[in-house]
């Protein structure tokens, strides 16, 4: 009985990954044209105690080709031990950049970092990023040719590591490509949920329609996918993702494999509070999906099931995760996909784990504690 449950449980998951890769595959790539530059800016960055990667993120907006007088960029001081002088770095001369301090009102310190800058915007786009990223040259000068050749009021963009040779980052990369992976596929389904916060853009006046982060300001995490899932339900035309090569923000993965279960705890912790049906069934399925293989691995071990039964489940969802996992790399980086394998079978038992601590464990993030 148990076997047909856990081979029931894996067509679904199968069926679920060949509707992502038959997704992606819909979203086409972007390419820009040879329009006049005409959209004006404002990008958004929250931060907390960055004052190593503010200066590389500054220094990335100094190299963008767009007209300096179409952005501004505002930089929200979330309580940082150290006040960050933008002067004193000599980028205010370079392109029009501010700092505020954050106003706190939820419990989300991020939803109100954004808000409390939109309130200083005056330009009809907005566009939030992290601190610890980099911005390619043509990021501006891509979501403007899209913006002026369709009609939208927001934009996901993609977002992917810059790694070093470890296995910590080569897992973390597979990690991040397996969620753009998704994000692009339910995109490509018209099924969009999900995108990153480091590579969002979208109209103020959409925002103010929208009542903002109003109904989910007391989940801390979700600046990003809840706004994106507001929007979709009530301008479901107006919400693209951004599938061009000029457009994706690299950022860093963590240090320590502490930092990076506490970050997908706070990723997971949202998902119970999804508005998108079609989101709930996706995050369940891969749950249920890397469940099923840790008790098939437990089954193995203590003789229930044969070896070749195991080899054949594990090598049918190894394989059609490799595939998704294909296409979405060579989109995102480039380069060849590392430490495959032993990331396969480890992630299962991080990923259950991830997840079912999220129900009910605590979190930490910039130094700070979060409860479920």
């Amino acid at each position: 009985m148990i076997t047909i449950i856990l081979n029931l449980i894996l067509a679904l998951y199968l069926s679920s990954i060949c509707l992502l890769i038959f997704g992606f595959n819909k979203v086409k790539r972007y390419k820009n044209t040879n329009l006049k530059s005409k959209t004006s800016f404002t990008i958004i960055v929250p931060f907390r105690n960055e004052k190593e990667n503010l200066p590389i993120l500054l220094e990335s907006f100094s190299n963008l080709n767009y007209p300096k007088d179409l952005f501004k960029v505002i930089l929200v001081d979330d309580s940082s031990d150290e006040k960050f002088q933008v002067l004193s770095r000599g980028f205010g001369t370079k392109f029009q950049v501010s700092v505020i301090d954050n106003f706190r009102v939820s419990k989300s310190p991020k939803k109100d970092a954004i808000t409390t800058a939109l309130l200083h915007v005056k330009t009809d786009w907005v566009i939030t990023t992290d601190a610890d990223c980099i911005v390619p040259e043509n990021w501006l000068l891509t979501f403007d040719h899209y913006i002026q050749e369709t009609n939208v009021s927001m934009l996901a963009g993609a977002v992917t590591y810059k790694c070093k040779n470890s296995f910590l980052d080569d897992f973390q990369q597979l990690d991040l490509t397996s969620l753009q992976g998704a994000t692009i596929g339910s995109f490509g389904l018209n099924k969009g949920f999900m995108c990153n916060g480091a590579n969002f853009a979208y109209k103020k006046s959409l925002f103010d329609n929208l009542e903002g982060f109003e109904g989910n300001d007391k989940i801390a995490s979700g600046d990003d996918v809840f706004l994106l899932q507001k929007a979709i339900e009530k301008f479901p035309k107006e919400v693209h993702y951004l599938k061009a090569d000029e457009a994706i923000v690299v950022t860093k993965p963590t240090e320590n494999w502490k930092s990076l279960f506490h970050q997908r705890v706070r990723w997971a912790a949202k998902t119970s509070s999804y508005k998108s049906t079609f989101g709930k069934f996706l995050g369940l399925s891969v749950f249920f999906g890397n469940l099923n293989f840790v008790i098939s691995f437990f089954l193995l071990i203590f003789g229930i099931w044969s070896y070749p039964i195991f080899v054949i489940f594990a090598f049918s969802k190894i394989a059609i995760d490799f595939v998704l996992l294909f296409i979405t790399n060579k989109f995102l980086t480039k380069t060849r996909i590392k430490s495959l394998l032993l990331s396969s079978l480890l992630y299962p038992f991080f990923s259950s784990t991830v997840a079912l601590y999220s129900l009910f464990g605590a979190y930490e993030w910039k130094d700070r504690k979060f409860k479920k």
